[in-house]
């Protein structure tokens, strides 16, 4: 490594963080979160936990630095912000989000431990830890976490057991395994633990934790291609109708999907024989459409909302998990809007008690745009639920990596829930995915298209939608602090 501290404790981390972002989509390597992840318990190992927090920090700022780079898009090229002060709000974003790997370095350095428990319990239970505060506070951005990267690899098949922060406990683990075996002492212990949890996630992935409910559906969704700078210009506006209208008539599904905010207009604002023209279709096949259109209300309210047209009785989702700054304002933060030129950003959350909607012969689980990033809220609908719906404009990201990091955080989705989930977005990646977290199909992104496909059903619950991510959060604090007990009443002795 060097003796040089500043190689040591900075620049190789940072440089580690930013290539861990390669076991994420696009790239989807997996076994680099393996690599760079033992490198990082490498250095931790009898860091003190001021070097330990600095070489957390560091990690952390290299990968959420390359990882959600995308930030600056939104607020830049589309969010109409200043160049330099777009920058300096990532730079500022990315340094904050580094701080939680910066604390679970600082945790683990402060719990006294054998290296094979440090390496292999108290840095993965640190570390989810951390995960699952970022996932909480300031309305959470659980972006980037661990476990998404095993997502299509061997460890996936502990997604419906232990969520995304069981999975994130499993990679750290296995990279500690990695670590210990790379010592001259005892390596066929470590290596023989890497292949048995290997081999546990990959039989797993073979189990069935949901069962098949109601006929196959044929489905539809809808992906406009409304580019972002002119998708709210009123010279717009009727093209984009023209589109979407296109789009439902050429269609025979009985469950049609259209994006987040598909019609850039409040619902009342909208011609009541264009939205006839949608339910007529919607009827025509028997079916439902799922309409993303904002609503507001006579009492001031404004909701980012999915409306139903068709044969069922009309029914509306309104977001709960709200985007700040994008979405609504936290108090005291009123000026950032002379900053950016963020259309409808003002929205009400909507209540935490709606049910499926009852369309198309089945009971679906509405979520818009980054909603389903949070496991616990999407779990939340189960046993209810039997199939998941994501209504999303990306849009607000261009050409990064974001869609693809979306679409695979979906994917874990799918997995944990047991459910199948469709994806309709704006401008991609829109995308039907099977229980297992396979693509069943997907469109190009940048292009308008219509993905049908066939969906099912399912019902039945899930270990972790019965629990959550709770099991997996009380054992790791729980871990840290039976270790601590150990060290202290050894000390004492």
């Amino acid at each position: 490594m060097g003796s040089d501290p500043i190689l040591k404790w900075g620049l190789t981390p940072f440089f580690l963080g930013a290539a861990t972002v390669l076991a994420f989509e696009p790239a989807g390597l997996f076994p680099v979160a393996l690599l760079t992840v033992a490198v990082l318990v490498h250095l931790w190992m009898g860091a003190t936990p001021r070097r330990a927090f600095l070489a957390g920090y560091a990690f952390g700022l290299g990968m959420f630095g390359a990882g959600v780079s995308w930030i600056y898009v939104s607020l830049h090229t589309f969010g109409g912000m200043p160049p330099l002060l777009a920058g300096l709000a990532t730079l500022i974003f990315c340094a904050f989000l580094a701080l939680f790997p910066a604390a679970a370095g600082w945790l683990q350095a402060r719990v006294p431990a054998y290296p094979a428990v440090r390496a292999c319990i108290l840095i993965p239970a640190a570390w989810v830890l951390l995960e699952w505060l970022r996932s909480w506070i300031l309305t959470g951005f659980p972006w980037l976490s661990l476990g998404y990267a095993s997502v299509g690899w061997p460890l996936q098949g502990f997604a419906p057991l232990l969520g995304v922060f069981g999975l994130s406990f499993l990679t750290l683990s296995l990279a500690g395994m990695l670590w210990l075996a790379s010592e001259r002492k005892a390596r066929l212990l470590p290596i023989l633990s890497f292949v048995v949890v290997l081999g546990a996630g990959q039989a797993l992935r073979h189990a069935e934790w949901s069962e098949r409910t109601g006929e196959p559906l044929p489905a539809a969704l809808l992906q406009g291609n409304i580019p972002q700078d002119l998708k709210f210009r009123p010279e717009r506006y009727a093209r984009t109708l023209e589109t979407y209208a296109a789009l439902v008539e050429g269609s025979s599904a009985r469950l049609i999907v259209l994006p987040e905010t598909a019609l850039p207009r409040f619902y009342d604002a909208v011609e009541p024989q264009y939205i006839a023209q949608l339910e007529a279709a919607a009827k025509r096949n028997n079916g439902d459409l799922l309409l993303g259109i904002p609503l507001r209300t006579s009492a001031g309210k404004y909701y980012n909302s999915a409306l139903t047209l068709g044969a069922s009785p009309r029914q509306a989702y309104h977001k709960v998990h709200l985007v700040p700054f994008g979405e609504f304002v936290p108090p005291g933060f009123g000026w950032v809007l002379r900053l950016v030129q963020i259309p409808l950003s003002d929205f009400s959350r909507g209540a935490r008690d709606q049910q499926p909607l009852a369309i198309a012969g089945q009971r679906v689980a509405v979520n818009i745009c980054y909603e389903d990033v949070f496991g616990d809220a999407m779990a939340r609908w189960l046993p209810q639920a039997t199939l998941l719906v994501n209504m999303s404009n990306v849009a607000w990201f261009g050409d990064s990596l974001a869609p693809a990091q979306h679409l695979q955080i979906a994917r874990l989705r799918a997995v944990e829930t047991g459910r199948m989930h469709l994806a309709a977005t704006n401008t991609g990646i829109t995308a039907a995915i099977d229980r297992d977290g396979r693509v069943l199909a997907r469109l190009t992104q940048f292009t308008e298209g219509r993905l049908e496909i066939v969906a099912q059903g399912y019902s039945g619950m899930t270990p972790y939608a019965r629990f959550k991510d709770w099991p997996v959060v009380v054992g790791s604090l729980l871990a840290l602090a039976f270790a601590a007990f150990i060290a202290r009443r050894a000390a004492s002795r």
